[in-house]
């Protein structure tokens, strides 16, 4: 079987899988790795060699660039000092255990014992958000994990490249830590220069399949020149994509997100799929080259690896919530976690993507590889599995179901919506502007729930949207019009339609 015919296959069952996942509180990166390893196992499935640089432009750069975008700075200046908690000082513990794991009982280099560390020590919120969301926690809960997703990742793909700097270096020297020293400040220099240039070129390619195209492009060359310059690609990314996501003099307008939205999300998808089928592979190459004593060593080692990260994050969360609670200063003005939402905390720490791409990253040469690849896999697939099947139970028993703001935070912001386009029309005289105002006014009452006129006005609008499109349907087949204008009348109707009907409110499914 060809690699392409191997992600064909992955692909379909993915497909097949996430239906099972929609429906059930199992998490679709469980699925995705349970996908990954039926693959890799049929007979036949090819060996895909990937270049370390290349693996870490094509799965994590976009990654990066997706979550920073869609986080906002000002949830950081909020809540900084629980993400500093998590996405520092959790992801520096996790590394240190393992590294001390991969000396002690691997007799590892230091470096690549640190390189271990920071392979497997930053978690991946999409896992845990999917639960989450659906069990309905608190926002500030959610909030936190998917900015630690993105700030962890931060931390531990620092150390990784520190680590292999020393180690291919065979030390620190003065060159050494001079490039380590303008990491930081060069690549958040260069993000800042690679958004403003992408803020200049983006009204020249905007509203086409080329403007899509451009992101993408833009985000590797940035992480390209950053790694050919000796800074943090890591930084220069994430850097760029809040310059552009916050920046005013880089306007996005509605379409253009919409479809760019669409676009990012379906690619970050894809490689997820690609990443876990490449694992597999890997993972399937080592274990035929590895002697049964070999294996059975390599076995009792990720297992203390994957106990190392489970054990050091809870322990964390617990101590983080002690902390809190007996020095305010800590939490500053926020609200203490109660107990059970550490334990809940602590408890999401599944591995994914980063995790992979950056095993994938590793030098051929590395010392011991074999062992921190198979490791790495086995961290991502026992902490999806275990603690993915295991959170919303988890989250039942510990009684926060169904405690979430959500529902009633979306209701509220509606009405202020509503509230806002209302007081921009005060003062508008005339029959249209009674006839706008009074549109506002249902939306208004229809997010309080007290407004019949809300489902009623729905109802109609749908049905004359539904009567457009026979009647449109008609005039195309009756040759009336040409394709090229039906196509861009079935686009008109079906803006229209999002934004009457429920289905427009709600976000695609990430599964």
């Amino acid at each position: 079987m060809s690699f392409f015919e191997s992600l064909v296959a992955l692909l379909a069952l993915a497909v097949l899988l996430l239906q099972v996942s929609r429906r059930t509180p199992i998490p679709y990166p469980t699925m995705l790795a349970a996908a990954g390893v039926i693959v890799a196992t049929i007979p036949g499935s090819p060996d895909i060699a990937l270049d370390g640089h290349t693996a870490m432009a094509l799965f994590i750069a976009p990654v990066l660039l997706d979550a920073a975008f869609d986080f906002p700075l000002a949830a950081i200046r909020r809540l900084w000092r629980p993400l500093v908690a998590l996405a520092v000082v959790a992801v520096l513990l996790s590394t240190a255990v393992v590294a001390w794991i991969g000396w002690q009982f691997a007799g590892l280099p230091i470096a690549a014992a640190i390189a271990l560390g920071a392979i497997v020590a930053p978690p991946d919120a999409a896992a845990a958000t999917t639960v989450l969301q659906s069990a309905a926690l608190p926002r500030r809960t959610v909030q936190i994990l998917t900015g630690e997703s993105l700030l962890n990742d931060a931390t531990a793909l620092l150390l990784f490249g520190a680590a292999l700097a020393v180690q291919s270096n065979g030390g620190i020297d003065a060159m050494v830590a001079t490039r380590l020293s303008f990491a930081v400040p060069g690549g958040i220099a260069l993000g800042l220069f690679c958004g403003w240039l992408m803020g200049k070129l983006m009204p020249f390619v905007r509203g086409s399949f080329g403007g899509n195209l451009f992101e993408f492009v833009n985000t590797f060359i940035a992480w390209i020149l950053a790694e050919r310059l000796g800074l943090s690609a890591v930084l220069c990314v994430v850097t760029c994509a809040m310059y552009v996501a916050n920046s005013p003099a880089v306007p996005i307008s509605a379409r253009n997100r919409v479809q760019s939205f669409a676009v990012w999300g379906v690619a970050v998808f894809v490689l997820n799929v690609v990443a876990f089928l490449l694992m597999g592979m890997q993972a399937r190459q080592i274990v035929a080259e590895m002697s049964a004593e070999r294996l059975r060593e390599a076995a009792g080692f990720a297992g203390l690896v994957v106990l190392g990260v489970i054990v050091t994050r809870m322990a964390w969360s617990l101590c983080y919530n002690l902390l809190v609670r007996a020095l305010p200063v800590i939490r500053g003005d926020l609200p203490p976690p109660s107990f059970a939402q550490s334990v809940v905390v602590g408890w999401c720490g599944m591995r994914g993507l980063v995790t992979l791409a950056t095993a994938f990253a590793l030098p051929h040469n590395f010392p011991q590889r074999d062992l921190i690849v198979l490791s790495a896999f086995a961290v991502v697939l026992a902490t999806l599995v275990l603690q993915g099947l295991t959170l919303a139970p988890l989250i039942k028993l510990l009684g926060l179901a169904g405690k979430g703001d959500g529902e009633a935070l979306l209701d509220q912001a509606r009405r202020k919506l509503a509230e806002a386009a209302l007081a921009a029309l005060e003062g508008e005289q005339g029959r249209i502007a009674e006839e706008t105002r009074r549109q506002f006014e249902i939306d208004r009452n229809g997010a309080d729930n007290i407004c019949p006129e809300f489902d009623a006005r729905q109802r109609l609008q749908l049905a004359a949207v539904t009567a457009q499109r026979d009647k449109l349907d008609e005039l195309r087949d009756s040759d009336v019009i040409g394709q090229d204008l039906y196509e861009q009348l079935q686009e008109e109707l079906d803006w229209r339609d999002l934004a009457i009907s429920p289905e427009g409110r709600r976000l695609i499914e990430q599964g």
